[in-house]
């Protein structure tokens, strides 16, 4: 068995100096964002998001960024499954993308909250016919006896919206982070890596600073 202390990995291939970052960290996300889509990352947008329940539990899984602009990073989900009901007890959320390629990280801390039902339904009505079906066959989180419970309700929605428009179900739609905190990560040799931070003051205006690795 493979020493798993052993493992290691020296990054090399970039660095990240103050004055290569952008005035904000979402222009700044979005300069890295458009050179990770150029470098082929399998599901660039995958994203670690972490939750705390309201007994101060954490939790985290992996999630799909479906946008992003000047007002938070978006992600949609049943509203009633582990991590919704997480967010509605505590809207403290973090996401975390890891570009293993380009040896960068992005940890995002912020609030989370519902978006609108019309903007969730315009990305549900994007979706394939399969995935709306998904959304309504699975009570996402909750006990089921075995796999045939959803093929059961996949089969039963099927045959409702057959030949119909299959509408958004009330309890899926979409949650937008909106940041607090902002780290850019690039890995350096000897593990004295990069880390840049943009942190919201009480004005409302971005603070950019340098953290130790």
């Amino acid at each position: 068995m493979k020493n798993i202390a052993a493992i290691r990995k020296e990054y090399i291939f970039q660095t990240l100096e103050e004055s290569d970052t952008a005035g904000n960290p979402i222009s700044q996300f979005e300069n890295w964002w458009q050179q990770a889509l150029e470098s082929d990352i399998e599901e660039v947008n995958a994203m670690t998001l972490a939750t705390v329940n309201a007994n101060g539990k954490p939790s985290a899984r992996i999630v799909l960024l479906k946008g992003f602009d000047e007002n938070g990073f978006v992600f949609f989900t049943n509203y009633q499954s582990h991590k919704g009901s997480d967010i509605n007890s505590n809207p403290n959320v973090s996401l975390v993308f890891f570009w293993k390629e380009l040896e960068r990280q992005v940890r995002i801390d912020g609030i989370a909250e519902a978006i609108s039902a019309a903007e969730s339904d315009i990305y549900f009505n994007s979706r394939p016919e399969s995935s709306k079906i998904g959304a309504w066959a699975s009570p996402q989180s909750t006990e089921i006896e075995n796999r045939k419970v959803i093929e059961n309700n996949a089969g039963k929605y099927e045959a409702e919206f057959n030949g119909k428009e299959i509408t958004r179900p009330p309890h899926w739609g979409g949650y937008i982070v909106k940041p607090g905190k902002v780290e850019f990560w690039q890995g350096r040799p000897s593990r004295l890596h990069d880390r840049i931070v943009y942190m919201l003051n009480g004005k409302n205006e971005w603070r950019k600073v340098r953290l130790a690795p």
